[in-house]
């Protein structure tokens, strides 16, 4: 397993072809890439400009573009074009090769055809009932002796939701171990290379296979119960339903796959962002009492919570859970002003993008008001992608955040604890250092 997220091929490419890059070795750079990614890529933004190549061993060359320009050129380009699928081989092991992650396309569009329903903006609003009680379930058993890890704490909300969602608040008992795995794989996945000395990430590996066997079993049986029972009401009910227009649905192997998608993706991303959030807000008391006037007196359902979205959104600005997007050239193509030829990933850098100073003034400071009112465009900002390849559960993501921001900021005070935590690789995502650190200072 490669810390780039990207799989090996193909790395022929001229030199002279490519944006300039660091000089140094391929072993050098992954190892940069694995331990201080967001350095490299300051780092290179300020030598090369707005596109540089990045050449990770084990991988094909890396066209970082942090231009707003240069991502409309990849994110509107052909998809036969510019493969994502292509690029995310190295989660296949965990997601599955039938992931829609993993898929090009025809297929990557039928299969999001067939997942679309559940997660349409307008089917989101079903759910609100079920996130604020998860919520408020957690909340109700926040300690209040001691400090609190609220990454870990928002990470067990957000499995929650999507495992009462997905499943139904009536699953069956053998469900409770899926989420128990999916904890212990994440944390796994999540250790740095460094840990457990030279053997450490064989052991982590052959583990987090053993666990992955055991929860496909798991869900296979839930499968087979489900299609024996017929239709229910949660999201894996609709998708065991859904049907193209030959009236074709998706198979066991492919619902096994894209369960765990919704369940990975579905919690994982979410807990971060919210950790991110108050991270950044609760350094800042005079924000904190907007935040929390407007969730008490609006509720946490209520249709609009503007400066509750303005401060996720500015969260997702600067604290993106993935830095960059990956697009592997299969045909040559003009990108931001460069030929780039196939075998190379064209890779818009979100956490570039997102700091490009003429396109965000102060770029680095943390200022939710930027979002009252403004619609940035699809180029300039895009926490969860682009193009045909966005992710399916934005509207999810949104509003679960939305919520259990509003209930936490409603029902709570809750303090800083200690020095906060830099971001930190956990697998392919970034998350604060030290989980955020809490203590809670009010309850209602």
């Amino acid at each position: 397993m490669t810390v780039t997220g990207l799989r090996t091929g193909s790395r022929s490419a001229p030199a002279d072809a490519l944006p300039p890059g660091p000089a140094s070795g391929p072993v050098a750079q992954v190892l940069r890439w694995a331990r201080s990614p967001l350095e490299l890529l300051d780092e290179c933004r300020l030598r090369f400009g707005d596109a540089f190549t990045l050449r990770l061993a084990a991988a094909p060359p890396l066209v970082c573009l942090a231009h707003p320009d240069a991502v409309r050129d990849v994110l509107t380009a052909d998809p036969d074009l510019l493969r994502a699928g292509e690029t995310h081989g190295t989660i296949a092991p965990l997601l599955g090769d039938h992931s829609l992650l993993l898929l090009d396309g025809g297929r990557h569009v039928r299969d999001r055809r067939l997942m679309l329903p559940p997660f349409h903006a307008d089917r989101v609003h079903a759910y609100e009932r079920t996130m604020c009680s998860v919520a408020d379930r957690a909340i109700d058993g926040w300690p209040t002796d001691r400090p609190f890890a609220l990454h870990a704490a928002m990470q067990g909300i957000a499995l929650d939701v999507i495992m009462e969602t997905v499943f139904g608040v009536d699953r069956p008992p053998a469900l409770g171990r899926v989420r128990d795995l999916l904890i212990a794989v994440l944390a796994l996945a999540g250790r740095p290379m460094r840990v457990g000395g030279a053997r450490g990430p064989a052991r982590r590996w052959r583990e987090m296979i053993r666990l992955i066997v055991e929860i496909d079993g798991l869900l296979g049986a839930e499968i087979a119960r489900r299609r024996a029972a017929g239709a229910g009401e949660g999201v894996l009910d609709l998708l065991m339903a859904a049907r193209d227009e030959t009236g074709e649905g998706l198979d066991d192997r492919a619902l096994r796959d894209e369960l765990m998608t919704l369940l990975v993706a579905g919690h994982e991303t979410t807990a971060i962002e919210l950790a991110w959030l108050f991270h950044r807000v609760l350094g800042t008391p005079d924000l904190v009492a907007r935040l929390r006037a407007e969730a008490r007196s609006r509720g946490a359902t209520a249709p609009e919570l503007p400066l509750i979205d303005a401060a996720i959104k500015e969260t997702l600005r600067l604290n993106p859970v993935f830095l960059l997007i990956g697009r592997r050239v299969r045909a040559p193509v003009r990108v931001g002003g460069w030929d780039l030829p196939p075998g190379v990933v064209a890779s818009p850098c979100i956490y570039l993008v997102h700091r490009h100073p003429d396109v965000w003034p102060e770029p680095t400071r943390f200022v939710p008001d930027r979002f009252l009112g403004a619609r940035p465009t699809p180029y300039e900002y895009l926490p969860f992608g682009g193009g045909v390849r966005r992710c399916l559960g934005m509207a999810f993501s949104m509003q679960e955040m939305r919520i259990v921001a509003a209930r936490v900021l409603e029902r709570t005070e809750l303090a800083a604890v200690g020095v906060p935590g830099a971001p930190v690789r956990r697998g392919l995502t970034m998350a604060p250092a030290n989980g955020v650190a809490v203590a809670l200072v009010a309850r209602d």
